[in-house]
């Protein structure tokens, strides 16, 4: 039986190799300074702990895992350029994107399509914002009810709760008439109901497919639970969707005691609902591996007919691309703003890259507004987002903190006609671990829209002024600003 020092001596070693082995992986790849640096302080600081928490949330594995859905991705892409069968052409034939209405679009188009080619700007689209839940499920549930071929369904939360079961019953009942159903949720967000058999109850319902996202698997030696699907949309017949930042959860209603909580949806029809259609099949795919020549024909895709006047681009993005889309997305929508910048997010902890485009933008005398939550669900977020008020409000940037309820909307609105909504926060972890889709959206009249809705937040919020942010207590700025080190690795 080995003695104590014997023990001390082993477990030491053991550490040193972790250690080791940590620092040459992190080292492996050109990174964030600050992030090398800090998982290198924690596997050393905290044995056994620093190992385990490197394991499952170290961003290094981006890369590796997000590769894997780079190739499936790849491969239905290539699918669907060469199967003239498997891939319906009167959809992706048409696919010649919009003229550009204006400079702003021209501009931003070009960053785009090198970012995303095979996703150009499509006109003929009608968007309607939805705000909270209240307005959203009941126009999601009856078109639900609606459907007559086919509905695919994805959200990062889905409740083990009143509404989480009635989204599901919904769809059960329409898998029962004969409707193909597809559902994909990610295991992280819907804890809760993945542990308690929501989804284990309709799993046996025939035409109702159910799938979990997760790329963590200790048997597959997959040890990440850092790289979640954030995604959030409903597509019907593939002629209706929606998408947007609302998950399906009772904090979403008037009914639950805190609610609901502030937030955006988009009913869309027209050409991106294709599109939307698309992305879905593609996450799917990379989950269930269900054939291309299956998931590409012409019943999920039928042609896309004219609804509105919008013209739009989806942006998808995630670490399976190396291009860093969604933060190039917003970095260039920022940079090429010339009058007015409106930002919405809930989690404010971006690239120091969109920091310093807000703060030149203000410093060139935009009208820059950010609009944050006052009380911030995740305690750690609101601190680390507070640490970069005092640089913003020192260049003139207006920054709002929205009274209670919680504001979960995300949008980014640009000189009153251009929009960029969706899914992605502007933080660390929409901009380069989760998988997201956003959609740009051309035209005054949409960003007049969302304008509005942008200024019922500004009404509910207090306005941070400078003078009297320099006046907070000490230890709230130690806080906020040990939050802000911590962001490269949470």
């Amino acid at each position: 039986m080995m003695n104590h020092p014997a023990i001390l001596a082993l477990g030491t070693a053991c550490h040193l190799i972790a250690f080791i082995l940590i620092t040459l992986h992190c080292l492996q790849r050109r990174r964030n300074a600050s992030s090398t640096i800090l998982w290198i302080f924690l596997a050393w600081s905290f044995p056994v702990f620093g190992a385990v928490f490197y394991l499952s949330f170290g961003v290094d594995r981006v890369a590796d895992l997000g590769f894997q859905k780079f190739l499936t991705e790849e491969h239905l892409l290539r699918t669907r350029r060469d199967s003239l069968e498997a891939a319906p052409r009167a959809y992706w034939h048409n696919l010649d994107g919009a003229p550009a209405q204006n400079a702003l679009q021209h501009e931003f188009n070009r960053a785009l399509d090198a970012l995303l080619p095979d996703h150009p700007a499509l006109a003929g689209n009608r968007i309607a914002p939805l705000v909270t839940g209240d307005e959203a499920y009941p126009k999601m549930l009856a078109a639900i009810r609606g459907a007559k071929h086919h509905i695919h369904l994805q959200s990062f939360i889905i409740g083990n709760d009143e509404t989480g079961r009635e989204f599901m019953e919904a769809l059960a009942a329409k898998a029962a008439e004969g409707v193909e159903l597809r559902l994909l949720y990610d295991r992280f967000g819907s804890t809760a109901a993945h542990l308690l058999g929501l989804f284990r109850k309709f799993r046996k319902t025939p035409n109702f497919q159910i799938a979990g996202w997760t790329q963590a698997n200790p048997f597959k030696r997959q040890f990440q639970i850092n790289l979640r699907n954030h995604r959030k949309a409903l597509i019907i017949d593939g002629q209706r969707a929606f998408f947007g930042g609302i998950n399906l959860h009772d904090e979403n209603t008037s009914a639950h005691k805190h609610g609901p909580i502030r937030d955006l949806h988009f009913d869309i029809q027209g050409p991106l609902v294709q599109e939307l259609q698309y992305a879905f099949l593609r996450d799917w795919y990379f989950i269930t591996e269900e054939t291309p020549e299956t998931l590409l024909t012409e019943t999920y895709f039928p042609q896309a007919k004219p609804a509105g006047e919008l013209t739009a681009r989806l942006i998808n993005s995630g670490p399976s691309t190396e291009k860093d889309v969604a933060t190039e997305s917003f970095f260039n929508a920022i940079i090429l703003a010339r009058k007015q910048i409106f930002a919405v997010t809930p989690y404010f902890v971006p690239p120091v890259d969109i920091l310093r485009a807000l703060h030149s933008a203000a410093l060139r005398g935009l009208d820059v507004r950010l609009i944050v939550p006052q009380k911030n669900n995740h305690f750690y977020a609101g601190c680390a987002s507070r640490a970069l008020y005092e640089e913003l409000l020192t260049a003139g940037v207006k920054i709002f903190e929205r009274k209670p309820p919680f504001m979960h909307s995300k949008a980014l609105v640009i000189d009153g006609e251009f929009s960029l909504i969706g899914t992605a926060n502007l933080d660390e972890r929409s901009l380069n671990l989760n998988y997201e889709t956003n959609v740009a959206v051309y035209g005054a009249a949409f960003a007049d829209a969302m304008k509005n809705i942008i200024h019922e937040d500004i009404d509910l919020s207090e306005e941070v002024l400078l003078s009297e942010w320099r006046k907070r207590a000490r230890h709230r700025q130690l806080l906020e600003n040990l939050a802000s080190l911590m962001t490269p690795v949470l």
